[in-house]
């Protein structure tokens, strides 16, 4: 089954508010029609999503991608940061960012899809947060 991957609208915000615990229902309401998050559908199953903003106003953060437990080792987390990033593209961004603490294995999965370490932050009491950035150009 072909999976779909499209801009998340006022229609998804039950299915998101359910999965995404990292976000306030009031923060979700206002960046679904500013089309800020991705989610993908393979049939009628919500599968995934990705949220973004935009870091010192002017380039895409990847603030969470997340792909449901089953559906995960199956190129379903690649083919959304593609999706993203070829968007980005279009719109004239040349970068990419987004980070993952040290202690997760996201950190594994951006080096592989080309992401390289541009810094850290060390918050107290938190674990070394990894930044990671990824040149668009070659999308546009």
């Amino acid at each position: 089954m072909m999976e779909m991957i499209r801009y998340a609208d006022i229609q998804d915000f039950t299915v998101l508010k359910e999965h995404d615990r990292h976000i306030s229902e009031s923060e979700l309401k206002n960046i679904l029609p500013a089309k800020k998050v991705l989610v993908m559908y393979q049939g009628d199953t919500f599968i995934g999503w990705l949220r973004f903003g935009l870091f010192w106003d002017s380039i895409p953060f990847m603030n969470m991608l997340y792909v449901l437990d089953a559906y995960r080792g199956q190129g379903n987390g690649t083919k959304l940061v593609s999706f993203w990033e070829k968007e980005m593209a279009k719109e004239g961004y040349r970068l990419a960012l987004t980070s993952t603490q040290s202690n997760e294995k996201a950190q594994f999965f951006y080096r592989k899809i080309g992401y390289t370490e541009c810094g850290t932050l060390l918050l107290p009491k938190e674990p070394l947060e990894m930044f990671f950035a990824k040149d668009l150009t070659q999308l546009a």
